[in-house]
């Protein structure tokens, strides 16, 4: 549907937007390592990779990234899943992706992964999770861990991945998430890991409506997501009022979007980022921020994201302010620091936004 769209006129940059503050809200752990970390860690572990030095390795993972399939973008990380399966290793790769992030600028971060992963290679969940959080807390940066479940997985192991994030909820883990494949695989296949998840305490959020239809996004909301990992069909029904259901319930219902252009496109969900339907979602009221997803896969930070839609949708910065504040709202961090990151993104955007 057409929710009064503008033409995608590029706008000159001026701003940087490294310099601004920024709060990044989806960003997958083992799809965010350093080409360099990578290929370290494969070497160390003996991991076959398909590209001999660390730049080579990046354009490999990026080209296999970018297919216009989200089951084949994820089979690259079965590369860093193996290279990544030791706790030393799973801290280094957590502590990094703090230390990037607040070098590009993020006063808040959320990180997930899926810690059942790693057992297939010895590593126990709760050995990923330890190690994962010490990583984190190395950083000065203000961020949290999000426990992901497998929706292809069996509903025991979801309910497994579930229980252990409400197990750690006073450690760092601060939500749960369904992730992976999502056509064939319904959230409500895993209605009592969420439901596990919401009574413990834990946000909880969902990746729905990202290569299956937005009504998807509607049946987390149900079991009690209050975040949507991308989202984006909610704005694409099969008729105008269709679109015009689902978008009055989900933002009658609060839904908060995590949007990752990129990967959108990567995947196929999207021809283009110039054809994203973020200006659908904000123009029609939605509370929507702006992701990476997953930066070695995707090739991007969280900068050049802001910067492809600002210069390739004509988002002005008045709007990404609004994305970075959304995020810090929606943030499942606890209120003093998801407060004190607010006001640096006041005090940071008030000049340019």
């Amino acid at each position: 549907m057409d929710l009064n769209k503008r033409e995608a006129v590029p706008v000159p940059g001026g701003t940087d937007l490294k310099t601004l503050p920024k709060a990044l809200l989806h960003e997958h752990l083992d799809g965010g390592l350093r080409p360099q970390t990578l290929l370290d860690l494969c070497r160390a572990r003996g991991v076959q990779v398909p590209a001999a030095d660390a730049d080579s390795l990046a354009r490999w993972m990026q080209a296999n990234a970018n297919s216009g399939s989200l089951e084949r973008y994820l089979k690259g990380f079965a590369i860093t899943i193996a290279a990544m399966a030791t706790e030393a290793a799973c801290e280094r790769v957590a502590y990094e992706a703090a230390e990037d992030a607040l070098a590009d600028g993020c006063v808040l971060a959320e990180f997930r992964l899926a810690p059942l992963l790693w057992e297939a290679h010895g590593l126990s969940g709760e050995a990923v999770i330890e190690a994962i959080l010490a990583g984190l807390a190395r950083s000065r940066l203000r961020c949290g861990l999000i426990v992901c479940g497998m929706r292809t997985d069996n509903t025991a192991d979801t309910i497994r991945s579930a229980r252990l994030a409400v197990r750690y909820r006073d450690a760092g883990v601060i939500g749960f998430d369904l992730a992976g494949a999502e056509r064939y695989f319904p959230p409500s296949d895993h209605a009592e890991s969420m439901e596990i998840a919401r009574d413990g305490g834990l946000g909880l959020t969902c990746h729905a409506g990202e290569s299956d239809s937005g009504d998807r996004v509607l049946e987390a909301a149900g079991l009690g997501a209050t975040r949507i990992g991308h989202g984006i069909h909610i704005v694409r029904g099969e008729t105008p009022t269709q679109t015009r259901e689902w978008v009055e319930v989900a933002r009658g219902m609060g839904l908060h979007f995590e949007v990752c252009p990129s990967s959108n496109v990567h995947t196929g969900a999207v021809s283009s980022v110039e054809e994203h339907p973020i200006w659908d979602m904000l123009v029609s009221g939605l509370s929507v921020s702006c992701s990476t997803d997953n930066r070695l896969m995707s090739g991007v930070t969280l900068t050049s994201e802001l910067e492809a839609l600002r210069d390739r949708t004509g988002l002005t910065n008045r709007e990404l302010a609004r994305l970075m504040r959304a995020a810090v709202a929606a943030s499942f961090l606890p209120d003093a620091e998801r407060n004190a990151a607010m006001v640096e993104m006041e005090h940071g955007w008030a000049a340019v936004a």
